[in-house]
């Protein structure tokens, strides 16, 4: 991580407002075309959720804003952005995987898989490596929400969280809503649409 100056921020006055606030998150829900991601993982016979989870992490990664962390009253900036995913075992509970991020699709559904084999046989709830340089996002593939609430600590937090809803067809589309929570000292709407735009790409390749 590297120290963002508050100071000199052009969004200075922004952190201070909403940092103070008892609950500065803000969250919006977007459909998200999913057909090339569900297609190119079924003629792959890979993980659906692995390939459209990389794509977003690709595109969290993109946008600077979403790798701001609030640290005793600073803002760090993360140099890579991981997956922290709930990851349901076949007695139907889950634990939180820390799923290292990698630009290379396959190292990264390796990394998916590899959390994947560890939560199924461990009943502990929390990885062993774990931090602030990551998004917390939950798949609920049974439901097709077009609204979301995250459970909130009480406590400052500003990892973004994320949920996945169940992928539904529209028309000749085959759609996706996705739910994102971010903080508002560190992140605005403008910064959630340039991630919307580049997810959406990266979902289309």
């Amino acid at each position: 991580m590297k120290l963002l100056d508050i100071n000199t921020w052009d969004r200075k006055q922004h952190f201070d407002h909403f940092s103070k606030l008892k609950d500065p998150y803000f969250g919006v829900t977007i459909p998200f075309n999913v057909e090339h991601a569900y297609q190119y993982a079924k003629d792959n016979k890979v993980s659906f959720f692995g390939v459209y989870l990389h794509a977003c992490m690709t595109a969290i990664n993109a946008v600077e804003n979403l790798k701001y962390r609030i640290v005793d009253n600073t803002v760090q900036i993360c140099d890579t952005i991981h997956a922290s995913a709930t990851i349901m075992r076949s007695n139907n509970t889950f634990g939180f995987s820390f799923i290292d991020y990698d630009k290379d699709l396959h190292v990264f559904l390796s990394n998916l898989s590899a959390e994947k084999r560890r939560i199924e046989h461990t009943p502990d709830l929390f990885p062993p490596v774990n931090g602030l340089n990551c998004i917390h996002c939950s798949a609920l593939p049974w439901l097709d929400f077009s609204g979301h609430k995250e459970p909130v600590s009480g406590q400052m937090d500003s990892v973004p969280k994320l949920a996945f809803g169940k992928a539904v067809k529209q028309q000749s589309n085959l759609v996706m809503n996705v739910a994102i929570n971010v903080n508002h000292a560190l992140v605005d709407g403008y910064h959630i649409s340039l991630f919307s735009e580049i997810f959406q790409k990266n979902l289309n390749k």
